[in-house]
Parts: structure tokens; C-alpha cells; sequence
């Protein structure tokens, strides 16, 4: 690393540290505005069955389909189709919002 990239990273540093300190003052002085992390959990149109919450653990613990179908005796193309309904019932983006999901809801642990 030569001496500008230092130089860099440094600024960095110190501009983020001007920035945080500007908000621990704010807080301090009761001026800070708590933003909720987000609204109640909204029911399921659709609870996921226990098939598709094995999945999900599987997911969970790093798993691709392929591994998932071998170790619940699946075909790749029937764990697919559970992922897919998994992501429809919990509204969620991917597998990986499908597992935070998950965790909120109690479903996995």
C-alpha cells in the first residue's frame, strides 16, 4: 500500500468518523429521529407446509437444491418447486430474504 492510498483510506475514515459524531450529538440532544425497523409482520395468505420448511432449514444451512434433494430424497426439479412456493408464500426476493424471513417468523432456527 503506497502513501496515497493511505492518504485515501484515512480521509475515508476520518469523514466517517465526523459523520458519526455528528449523529451521537443529535441523539444526545434528543434531536434524533427513531426510523421503526419495519411494521408488525403481516399474516401469510399461505402457511409453507412442513415439506417446505425442511427446505428452508436446508437453505439455511447452506445448501443447494441438489444437496437438499439428496438429503430429503427429492428430485433437484421438486425442490425447486418448493423453493418457488416458498418464495411466493413468504414474500420474499430470494433465498437468502426466504431464510431472514424465516428467522422472524419462528419457522427456523
Amino acid at each position: 500500500m503506497d502513501a496515497a492510498e493511505r492518504k485515501e483510506i484515512m480521509s475515508r475514515y476520518m469523514d466517517h468518523q465526523r459523520r458519526f459524531e455528528a449523529v451521537a450529538a443529535k441523539r444526545q440532544n434528543g434531536n434524533a429521529e427513531v426510523i421503526p425497523f419495519a411494521g408488525p409482520l403481516r399474516e401469510l395468505e399461505q402457511e409453507p407446509t412442513m415439506r417446505e420448511i425442511e427446505v428452508l432449514q436446508l437453505i439455511s444451512d447452506g445448501l443447494v437444491n441438489r444437496e437438499i434433494g439428496v438429503r430429503l430424497f427429492l428430485s433437484e426439479e421438486t425442490v425447486k418447486s418448493h423453493v418457488r412456493h416458498l418464495l411466493a408464500k413468504l414474500q420474499a426476493r430470494s433465498r437468502a430474504h426466504a431464510v431472514a424471513v424465516g428467522f422472524r417468523r419462528g419457522l427456523i432456527a
